[in-house]
């Protein structure tokens, strides 16, 4: 096989691009003005939309901030399948820390199975519930023995006059959107709650996630969620 030098592939490479340069020619030279014009504004459009995608340091820091955004999603996915491989196991209080930032268990999000369930603890998860004085309805998802919550909120929460609210029964609702209240979910004091019952139609887009029926008078809980509260 002959050896072929830096200038021998050189040459190559010309007579090999003379072609497509020819044929550019005789097509370019084959068109009347009209068509040249046309022909070289697509060309002009066409350079401009490669130099603002990719000669543009704009586009390109468009392009980091989203796949850093990317990036960030999912890192926290990731993390929220951790925390729930480790409470559907059983581990009581599971940490996961965030960039340094332990993840608390605020808002009955607490991973630890309640068991056994407090007498006084009067509801359960699955209970459809309206508002003493808010008048929305919802569904119970979780229950704390106690207010459990960032000092900042409980302060903003319970002025001096209501600080003993912090130490009764809280619950966490999916509240219906059907009632068009503007929130998603609430942390309420067991003195707010009414229970309703025959009610099932609770429109809110987790529903599936935590239950998984209505039989009747309570939503049935998904195998998770009964894993943690074994006696509602």
């Amino acid at each position: 096989m002959p050896h072929i030098n830096a200038a021998a592939a050189l040459q190559i490479c010309v007579l090999l691009s003379a072609f497509p340069a020819q044929y550019f020619i005789s097509q370019w030279y084959g068109m009347d003005s009209i068509q040249r014009i046309q022909r070289t504004e697509r060309i002009i459009a066409s350079w401009s939309s490669f130099t603002k995608s990719y000669l543009s340091l704009d586009a390109w820091a468009d392009r980091l901030r989203l796949w850093l955004s990317k990036t960030r999603t999912c890192l926290n996915a990731g993390l929220l399948i951790l925390h729930f491989r480790s409470w559907y196991s059983g581990e009581e209080n599971p940490k996961i820390v965030n960039n340094g930032v332990e993840i608390h268990s605020y808002f009955a999000e607490s991973t630890h199975v309640r068991s056994p369930k407090p007498e006084y603890i009067q509801f359960s998860v699955g209970q459809v519930i309206v508002h003493k004085r808010f008048g929305y309805s919802g569904v119970i998802v979780g229950w704390d023995v106690k207010a459990q919550a960032p000092e900042e909120w409980l302060q903003h929460k319970y002025p001096p006059a209501k600080q003993d609210l912090k130490d009764t029964p809280h619950y966490r609702i999916l509240i219906n959107k059907a009632n068009g209240f503007g929130k998603s979910t609430a942390y309420i004091p067991e003195e707010e709650i009414t229970i309703i019952m025959g009610l099932e139609v609770v429109h809110h887009p987790d529903m599936k996630a935590y239950f998984s029926g209505y039989d009747g008078s309570k939503y049935i809980m998904q195998p998770w969620l009964k894993k943690i509260y074994p006696h509602d």
